[in-house]
């Protein structure tokens, strides 16, 4: 669940202006009472909320808001103690909820609004909306229908991670929340050990320990970062290789917060097969095939699916021989 919104907005100052009409009257008197917001054009309007401090929200959203004639959003009471930190009035507008559990019940009635010329705009429970969150099938099927879809963008936990991680960032693959169960998370970290990219992974923190440890056997000891409380008062990013990550963790426990986990791209040198090769043949003289494999895959930061078949290519060469 998320973490209160926090803003160091000033309750005794007047409710935040919303962005004025590109054909506003420039020569309007400033004195007189502004006109109530026209509506927005109709459509999906998809708007990036704040991740953590309040005041990581665009002017363009916040305009969005005050103007679209239908709300959606994936927490309600989120949305509405953000409208209310600043100043963005709700008027008689109901906000409707929009998540995973009730989105085919909910996906007709907001297109049906749409087709009759109604404004929606959609928020995510933090962030922008589509990132790991159910938002992506509503704009599949409003530009299947034909209705406009735009974005107010903002805030992203995943763009706030990379930017501070310290990894490359000209090429990155997010794969979202790996799977729970042990061996699917196996299988679905393996299929990115050849990705040539960094990687970014949302976590919970109470997996994060054997999460680190899994990508590190999928993947290599690679370097990593894990961000968390993104844009709150103790934001921290930390930095080491996947192993010490997970070591790290596993003894301190979990962590708080939102965990956002970036790792680089595999080396662009690979290890030889010979390396490998001989690294295994040193390793099975006094190890089974699953524990020489994995201690190879993690010394030499090659990928664990890999280094298991090559010894186990080894392991019967050495018997037939």
């Amino acid at each position: 669940m998320q973490a209160p919104l926090r803003s160091k907005r000033d309750p005794r100052r007047a409710p935040a202006a919303v962005a004025p009409d590109a054909d506003a009257d420039a020569d309007a008197d400033p004195g007189a009472t502004r006109a109530a917001p026209s509506p927005l054009a109709p459509g999906l309007h998809l708007v990036a909320t704040p991740i953590g401090a309040a005041n990581d929200i665009t002017l363009r959203a916040l305009d969005t808001l005050a103007r679209a004639d239908v709300l959606a959003a994936e927490d309600t009471r989120r949305l509405r103690q953000l409208m209310e930190i600043h100043g963005v009035p709700l008027g008689e507008r109901a906000i409707i909820p929009y998540h995973d559990h009730n989105g085919a019940q909910q996906r007709p009635r907001l297109l049906a609004r749409m087709a009759e010329g109604a404004s929606v705009a959609l928020v995510s429970d933090a962030g922008t909306p589509l990132v790991a969150d159910p938002g992506w099938r509503l704009a599949r099927e409003a530009i299947d229908a034909g209705l406009p879809v735009t974005a107010a963008p903002g805030a992203s936990a995943l763009l706030a991670a990379l930017s501070i991680a310290g990894l490359p960032t000209d090429r990155f693959l997010f794969a979202g929340f790996p799977p729970t169960k042990t061996g699917e998370r196996a299988r679905f970290l393996e299929s990115f050990a050849q990705v040539p990219a960094t990687l970014v992974f949302y976590e919970s923190p109470r997996r994060l320990a054997d999460s680190l440890a899994a990508m590190a056997e999928a993947l290599g000891d690679r370097p990593a970062a894990v961000c968390r409380e993104l844009t709150k008062r103790f934001e921290e990013a930390r930095r080491d290789s996947l192993c010490a990550l997970a070591e790290a963790y596993a003894a301190e426990g979990a962590p708080r917060g939102e965990v956002v986990v970036v790792i680089g791209p595999p080396e662009a040198t690979a290890t030889s097969e010979a390396d490998i090769d001989a690294a295994l043949s040193e390793a099975l003289k006094g190890a089974s095939v699953r524990e020489a494999s994995r201690a190879v895959a993690l010394a030499l930061g090659a990928p664990r699916k890999s280094v298991y078949a090559r010894a186990l290519a080894l392991s019967k060469e050495a018997r037939d021989g």
